[in-house]
């Protein structure tokens, strides 16, 4: 398989996902989702998202699924473990329900033949989408209610001796612990030198870093920001400007496109919105060019 990632956007060659399970009926107070969850509608949307990626060329791994296991936000599995082009890191997530997922991602990853080249153990904490690539031995990493300064050091102890720096910025509280709030949920990676941004939550040292590294920074418009959650920012790109994003934000889209990407759209009313995870989040890039 073609494994190892050091960018937010070469071609998507391997992916691992997992398929719904215990999202289905999962209790959306316990959970922080914002209504109950349709089943039936959720599951034909995650189908017509999977077939998207597949179409993109990228192969994907399925990580077993059990709707028995009580981890409603497992499909979700961009957080539970990061890719670098040596072996994974698995995490330790900051949101307590969740804590179970890190064992799922290092027997997948044993099953695979992947390297583990180290786990995040407690006070520590760190989850994917607060985890950036700047550049291809740069990776920007948000400090925030997810992910702690015991993380990032945890983090960095294990990549720095492969060439990989880690550059820490701090996130805002917003709307405190409970919410999902990821550097992820603020910057949006399209091509090595595009960008879209919700600057009003952005760290500024990161804004002007960005800035100062080339990269062109596209407005995400507020409106459409604050009606879907900051989702309308949570596109994944399957290689440089070519995306997958979710549906009914025109103005997104039409900024995506006048930046020259190809954008494919899907409904997400019941998978992405409610839920608080958009399409990068249902993805972890196991390979990319």
């Amino acid at each position: 398989m073609n494994f190892g990632v050091n960018s937010n956007t070469g071609r998507l060659r391997s992916v691992a996902m997992r398929r719904p399970g215990a999202i289905l009926e999962a209790d959306s107070e316990r959970w922080h989702y914002a209504k109950p969850i349709n089943p039936d509608v959720l599951l034909s949307q995650y189908e017509t998202f999977a077939s998207l990626v597949e179409e993109s060329g990228a192969e994907i791994h399925w990580i077993a699924d059990d709707p028995a296991d009580d981890l409603a936000d497992s499909v979700f599995v961009y957080d539970p473990s990061f890719t670098f082009p040596q072996g994974a890191v698995v995490m330790n997530l900051g949101k307590p329900l969740r804590s179970a997922e890190s064992d799922l991602h290092a027997n997948f990853y044993k099953s695979l033949g992947i390297p583990v080249l180290g786990s995040i153990e407690s006070p520590g904490s760190i989850e994917g989408g607060d985890c950036y690539w700047l550049d291809d031995t740069t990776l920007a990493v948000g400090r925030g209610f997810r992910t702690n300064q015991s993380g990032i050091d945890q983090l960095r102890s294990i990549v720095e001796p492969h060439g990989i720096a880690i550059e820490a910025y701090d996130l805002v509280y917003l709307k405190g612990p409970e919410a999902c709030l990821h550097l992820m949920s603020v910057c949006s990676p399209l091509a090595p030198d595009l960008a879209m941004v919700y600057a009003p939550l952005m760290p500024t040292a990161l804004y002007q870093r960005m800035e100062q590294l080339g990269i062109e920074l596209l407005h995400a418009p507020t409106d459409e920001f604050e009606a879907s959650g900051g989702l309308n920012l949570n596109i994944l790109a399957t290689a440089p400007r070519e995306v997958i994003a979710i549906d009914g934000f025109p103005r997104t889209a039409q900024l995506l496109r006048l930046a020259g990407c190809d954008v494919k759209l899907f409904d997400a009313s019941e998978l992405c919105l409610p839920c608080e995870g958009g399409p990068t989040c249902l993805t972890r890039p196991l390979g990319r060019d």
